[in-house]
């Protein structure tokens, strides 16, 4: 089987406390993971992040940089030039996650829009692509892409996607790739499984967002990286392609996406 890449994970969560980070990468291996990008949620642990893409870079573990939604309010004073200067970092791959989070987020609305368009703007001066995470939050999402990409476009993906058709749809025609997690495999996803079906193929990546959304049949377990397998079984069948099908294409789309990631 071609092998797979975790295109968003967090390997540096307490939900992982019970297990050591070797343990977690070398069970993803034996399932066909052969690449991680850990993703920030805090600005402020850039540290944390770096220290993990470096002691687990024969892994190829990458990371990301920017501040959550939930944590826009804690980081309000966060500048462009300082996620700029950490992605110059060689291991730092994308930026964010950041974005809005309207379903009983600890920040107000407004901070996160303010934060988000800061990593907007990082994303369009570097190039790398913007990680983005959207909850709840559609309508200004729809609205804050739009105006952006009006007036410098950048690279983009929709993380761990669960919003509406009209997202992915604008999202998709704005150049953005969508990345479903294991909440396409849950038994009430029908919804989900068709707006992915409707995705072209070059824009599809996959993802655990572990230690959190467990897919079928480990749903409401902690979640880890080898489980993206799941994801991509899910999405091949959604797609009628076999699953080697679909890991190629998923592997060879985050590859042209991530542009700084070499393997090993």
């Amino acid at each position: 089987m071609t092998q797979l890449i975790d295109s968003h994970c967090h390997l540096d969560d307490p939900g992982f406390a019970h297990d050591t980070t070797d343990a977690l990468l070398r069970r993803a291996n034996a399932a066909g993971v052969c690449g991680f990008v850990t993703i920030s949620t805090r600005t402020s642990r850039y540290g944390t992040y770096v220290d993990l893409a470096e002691r687990y870079k024969d892994y190829n573990v990458f990371f990301s940089i920017g501040t959550h939604p939930d944590a826009a309010d804690e980081e309000e004073d966060i500048t462009v030039q300082k996620l700029c200067t950490i992605a110059e970092h060689p291991r730092c791959v994308a930026i964010g996650e950041s974005g809005l989070d309207y379903h009983n987020s600890r920040s107000s609305p407004q901070t996160q829009k303010t934060v988000f368009l800061r990593h907007i703007q990082a994303s369009q001066e570097t190039q790398l692509p913007l990680v983005i995470h959207a909850r709840n939050a559609d309508e200004d999402m729809i609205e804050c892409l739009k105006e952006a990409m009006k007036r410098r476009t950048f690279p983009a993906i929709l993380h761990c996607f669960s919003s509406g058709k009209e997202l992915a749809t604008l999202g998709v025609d704005l150049g953005c790739f969508v990345s479903f997690s294991g909440i396409i495999t849950f038994k009430k996803s029908e919804a989900l499984r068709d707006i992915a079906s409707q995705v072209p193929l070059d824009r599809l990546l996959i993802e655990t967002d572990a230690p959190f959304l467990s897919p079928e049949p480990y749903r409401g377990k902690i979640n880890e990286p080898a489980r993206v397998v799941h994801v991509c079984e899910t999405l091949a069948r959604v797609k009628g392609l076999s699953v080697q099908e679909m890991a190629e294409q998923t592997t060879n789309t985050f590859l042209r996406l991530f542009s700084k990631v070499k393997l090993l």
